[in-house]
């Protein structure tokens, strides 16, 4: 079995950290974390080996977890990438996209397959949502969260709204014509709140908004297509789908009809659909594809080209909020 290492051992790499003990497509060796006193707890909980340095570890292993702050995770890729080592870096993959670049021919040098950690498009919803035919034209995303202390090293661009950026760039398949976007620190020093803008060569537009300060949390993206509109809730993994027709829909498509529209001669039914959503763990369904890809038995399902690309718009949109202060 594939040998894993997790490095940075924080909220997240605890998580990282738990599932792969329990994998049963690679085996954990240890973890390596700044504090040897939080290693060496989690370690003995799992029941694996708590490193005293990031080299003795990727001597140890095939691949790594990196879930360190995000400033590290250019410096520590690139010596686990020298090293021959595959590597799976939780989101935004470097800090800035140039770095990104960097990894990318870094890993291609070495042959070594780079995941990146992006989570949602793992989510159960997100994966029942891959059963339909998706061309949007018009994209609302609301991504809003409580104040949370120990995520504030980076901006709630690079926290929380990458999430949607990369979810839409990846169901829009078109590249990004132009950024209209704005944002205020309230708590912090850097984006605590903000807004995107995204006009794509094909026409689509999507609406983003991400925010730190929010006394309810939310998770939603809203997608406008002809004669479809989809519902997509990440917290709750549900979906539902609104669709117009001409006729009624085949069995195979049991939906609820919630009325008709007069069009002229024409009569069109609205359906209401919640297709069924099948629970998943979405981080354990990210490690499965990570060592599928390792295998050479899938391709690559979140790729440092989409981190990368995610980063860049991250960049121009942080540029923007800034410049607007």
């Amino acid at each position: 079995m594939i040998r894993i290492g997790v490095i940075g051992i924080g909220h997240l790499g605890a998580i990282h950290t738990k599932l792969w003990a329990n994998s049963l497509t690679a085996s954990l060796v240890g973890i390596f974390d700044v504090s040897s006193i939080r290693s060496e707890e989690i370690a003995q909980l799992h029941n694996c080996t708590s490193f005293n340095s990031i080299e003795t570890l990727i001597d140890s292993v095939d691949a790594v977890t990196i879930a360190s702050s995000t400033n590290t995770h250019f410096e520590i890729a690139k010596q686990c990438i020298q090293a021959g080592k595959h590597c799976f870096i939780e989101k935004p993959i470097t800090e800035s996209y140039q770095q990104a670049q960097e990894l990318i021919a870094l890993a291609k040098e070495h042959s070594v397959i780079l995941q990146v950690g992006h989570v949602e498009r793992f989510n159960p919803a997100m994966v029942a949502l891959s059963e339909y035919s998706v061309q949007p034209k018009f994209i609302e995303a609301h991504r809003l969260s409580q104040f949370k202390p120990r995520a504030i090293d980076v901006s709630v661009v690079h926290d929380l709204m990458i999430h949607d950026i990369d979810i839409v760039l990846w169901l829009v398949q078109s590249p990004v014509k132009s950024i209209d976007a704005s944002g205020v620190n309230v708590l912090t020093p850097t984006i605590d709140i903000a807004n995107a803008r995204l006009t794509f060569e094909n026409g689509c537009v999507a609406n983003l908004t991400a925010s730190r300060l929010s006394v309810q949390a939310m998770r939603k993206i809203r997608m406008f297509q002809e004669n479809t509109y989809f519902s997509l809730d990440f917290a709750k993994s549900e979906l539902e789908i609104f669709r117009i027709a001409d006729a009624d829909l085949p069995q195979s498509q049991q939906a609820t009809m919630l009325g008709t529209i007069d069009a002229g001669t024409i009569k069109r039914s609205i359906y209401y659909d919640k297709p069924t959503v099948t629970p998943t763990n979405a981080i354990e369904q990210e490690h499965i594809s990570f060592v599928k890809a390792i295998e050479g038995k899938a391709p690559i399902a979140v790729t440092a080209d989409d981190g990368s690309e995610a980063l860049r718009i991250v960049e121009l949109i942080q540029e923007q909020c800034l410049s607007k202060l």
